[in-house]
C-alpha cells in the first residue's frame, strides 16, 4: 500500500445530472478521469462528459442500474478497467417512492430499499475489493441524506435504506482502513436537482425558513465536500457521516415548538 495517494480514476454513479453532475464537474477540476453512469438520461450523460473534457480529464460514460444486481460487479469493473484503475468510488445513484406506512406494499419497499441499499452494497463491495487488490488505497463515498440521522414522513423505506447505508460506511471504515481505504457518507438536505423538481439557480431564489441558511443547498455545495473527501487532504477522515443541511438537522426542536398546524402528520402535505 502506497503512502502518497494521488487520485487519478473516480467512478460517479448517477451522474447525468444534479449532484451527481456537479460531483463529476469537481472531481474533474482536481486532475481526475472520471466514468459518468446514467440510468435513462443518455443526452444528460453526454453533456456532463463533455463538461468534463472541457476540463481537461477524461471522461467515459456507462448506463449503469444499481437494481440490476448480477450486472452491478461487472459494470463497475468495467468502467474501472477503460479508465485504467480505480481510486475513488461515489455511490449517488439513490431515490425514493414515498407513501404512508400503512399504506405501503412490499413490492414498493423492496424497490426502495434494492436501489438505496443492495444496489449500494453490490457497487461499493466491488469497488472495495479492486482497491485492496491493486494495494493502492482508495476513497468510497456515498451520498446519503439527512434522512441518514433524523426520519420524514411518508418516507419509510428510503429512510430506512438511508439508515442502513449509514451503518454500512461504519463498518467498510472499520474493515478497510487497514488498506488504506477511507469510507465516508455525505448527507445533503433539500438540494436544488431536478429530482426535487429545481435547478441549481433555484437555490438562490427560493426561501425555506425551517433551514437556518434560509435557502436550498446548491449540488456544487454537495460536491465539494465530496471532492475533499476524495483528495489527499481527506487521508484521515473515515466512518463519518458529513451533514450537508443548511443547518436543517438542527431545527428538530425549534421546529417542533413553531409548528401551528397537523398539517405534517399526512405524507406529501406541507406545513
Amino acid at each position: 500500500m502506497s503512502d502518497d495517494f494521488t487520485p487519478r480514476h473516480a467512478i460517479v454513479t448517477g451522474s447525468d445530472s444534479g449532484i451527481g453532475a456537479a460531483t463529476a464537474l469537481a472531481l474533474a477540476d482536481a486532475g481526475i478521469d472520471v466514468a459518468i453512469t446514467y440510468h435513462s438520461d443518455k443526452d444528460g450523460a453526454e453533456k456532463v462528459a463533455d463538461d468534463v473534457r472541457s476540463r481537461g480529464a477524461r471522461a467515459i460514460v456507462a448506463q449503469f442500474d444499481a437494481t440490476e444486481f448480477d450486472k452491478v460487479p461487472d459494470a463497475v469493473n468495467a468502467m474501472a478497467d477503460e479508465l485504467g484503475g480505480l481510486d475513488v468510488f461515489v455511490n449517488n445513484a439513490g431515490g425514493g417512492i414515498g407513501g404512508s406506512f400503512l399504506d405501503l406494499d412490499f413490492d414498493t419497499w423492496r424497490t426502495d430499499i434494492s436501489l438505496n441499499l443492495d444496489g449500494a452494497f453490490l457497487a461499493l463491495h466491488t469497488a472495495a475489493k479492486r482497491m485492496v487488490a491493486a494495494g493502492n488505497g482508495g476513497r468510497l463515498i456515498v451520498v446519503s441524506s439527512v434522512h441518514e440521522h433524523q426520519p420524514r414522513v411518508g418516507s419509510a423505506p428510503y429512510v430506512a435504506a438511508k439508515h442502513g447505508v449509514g451503518g454500512l460506511i461504519k463498518t467498510m471504515a472499520l474493515e478497510l482502513g487497514q488498506y488504506g481505504i477511507t469510507a465516508n457518507a455525505v448527507a445533503p438536505g433539500e438540494i436544488a436537482t431536478p429530482i426535487n423538481d429545481m435547478s441549481a439557480e433555484d437555490a438562490d431564489r427560493i426561501h425555506r425558513p425551517g433551514i437556518p441558511l434560509g435557502r436550498p443547498g446548491k449540488p456544487e455545495e454537495i460536491a465539494d465536500v465530496i471532492r475533499f473527501l476524495a483528495s489527499p487532504s481527506g487521508s484521515y477522515v473515515t466512518g463519518a457521516s458529513w451533514v450537508v443541511d443548511g443547518g436543517m438537522l438542527q431545527m428538530g426542536p425549534q421546529a417542533g415548538s413553531h409548528m401551528e398546524s397537523d398539517a405534517w402528520r399526512s405524507a406529501g402535505e406541507k406545513e
